[in-house]
């Protein structure tokens, strides 16, 4: 059995990851720090995991490593870079879910983050954890940088086309809705019920900081620096995202050649589900699972790809995601612990 600890085990977050690892039939939970909640019984703090985990919430230091050999650390950006170091110098491998080592370049994340990066000197040991692209790095890393929510839904839709000669790199404009729990356990003002509920909001429009994490990745794959219209938006519901992506086409295709192209890129891949052409993605069959449904258009009158895809922002956007990256690092199945469906409604 490997231990596993979770550093802000008391977010939305770190709860979807011990509901994971829990069951998970590799490792063994055996720490979990909340500022919030050091000193108390979890199953107390939340009973629907009495029965399944007997721990007590402790405080986040170095003496984590004693009891881990791997860490996923749920913690708030620009803070988690800085308990990094002591983990990775004790031996222990680390998951990062926050921002902090994703971005390859320390100026872009200060211009994103409006902080200095504090670890320039292990920004580099990053390997950034999106399994589909980067699985065989992800195998050797002891940092794997966790991606965030919108970049997993978005990259993953946009990936086989940054190859092609078929649109226009140029036109790329994803428009995205998140649930609320995107917004983190943390309380604020527009994640109240009354401010929330039966409404649909944009936010952060030209300013989102998971843009440059969505541009990192496509210009990677592009070969030649991208940019992205990236829109967010809230919607009134607790889990999933949805992404709309638009492409302009600079030759003819048709739905059946788009269909058979994205089929052939990902029919190896457990947990990315290609649907069958004319059926769009929906977030009420991925939601609790770790799976990534992409549908795909072609309208032809406008001359654009239409790309759609959902994901559960808290599973493949963020907990399964890093147990998958998890599975990966310790060479195990990367689909253990993670293979269930969705559930609907």
């Amino acid at each position: 059995m490997v231990n596993v600890g979770i550093a802000g085990a008391s977010g939305y977050t770190g709860l979807e990851l011990i509901r994971l690892l829990v069951k998970h039939p590799e490792v063994r939970v055996s720490a979990l720090t909340s500022e919030t909640y050091q000193g108390q019984r979890v199953a107390d703090v939340f009973p629907a995991l009495a029965g399944h985990i007997d721990l007590d919430f402790v405080r986040l230091d170095s003496s984590l490593t004693k009891d881990c050999d791997i860490v996923f650390l749920a913690l708030p950006h620009t803070t988690a870079m800085n308990h990094v170091p002591g983990f990775l110098k004790d031996n222990c491998r680390v998951v990062d879910l926050s921002a902090d080592f994703r971005l390859k370049s320390a100026e872009v994340f200060e211009t994103w983050y409006s902080v200095a990066h504090s670890q320039q000197d292990i920004l580099g040991q990053a390997v950034y954890g999106l399994p589909e692209l980067h699985r065989e790095q992800i195998t050797a890393a002891k940092l794997v940088a966790n991606p965030g929510c919108y970049p997993t839904g978005v990259i993953l839709a946009l990936a086989p086309l940054m190859t092609t000669d078929w649109v226009d790199l140029g036109s790329i404009v994803a428009d995205c809705k998140s649930g609320v729990s995107g917004a983190g356990r943390k309380p604020a003002l527009n994640t109240q019920f009354a401010e929330c509920n039966e409404v649909v909001s944009a936010y952060g429009l030209g300013t989102h900081r998971h843009t440059p994490e969505i541009e990192q990745e496509i210009s990677t794959l592009a070969g030649r620096e991208l940019r992205v219209t990236f829109s967010p938006h809230l919607m009134p519901m607790t889990r999933g995202l949805l992404s709309t992506i638009y492409l302009n086409l600079v030759r003819d295709l048709t739905l059946d050649e788009l269909d058979k192209y994205y089929r052939e890129i990902y029919k190896n891949e457990p947990f990315v589900r290609i649907l069958n052409p004319g059926v769009f993605a929906n977030t009420h069959f991925v939601v609790h699972s770790n799976y990534c449904d992409i549908g795909l258009q072609i309208d032809a009158r406008n001359r654009r790809i239409i790309l759609t895809s959902a994901i559960d922002n808290l599973v493949k956007g963020a907990a399964g995601q890093a147990v998958q990256n998890m599975n990966l690092m310790l060479g195990i199945d990367e689909t253990t612990g993670l293979d269930s469906p969705g559930i609907f409604p």
